[in-house]
């Protein structure tokens, strides 16, 4: 059984459905594999657990919160 995991900032639930969707059609259209058989994992990290360039997602997004 193919597992997928997916790991991200914290995810609404629709686009959790949509990319649990995706992943599993793509994957079984080029693997050839059942997408019955595919697991898919998805891990949420709260965004002060997730830094990019040495900023945390919470920063990044106050930033650009304050430039609009």
């Amino acid at each position: 059984m193919p597992y997928i995991a997916f790991e991200s900032a914290q995810l609404l639930p629709e686009i959790k459905e949509q990319l649990i969707e995706r992943l599993t059609e793509v994957s079984a259209e080029v693997t050839g594999i059942p997408k019955e058989l595919f697991l898919v994992s998805i891990r949420e990290q709260p965004d002060d657990n997730i830094a990019v360039g040495g900023k945390t997602i919470t920063k990044l997004k106050q930033e650009l919160t304050e430039k609009t």
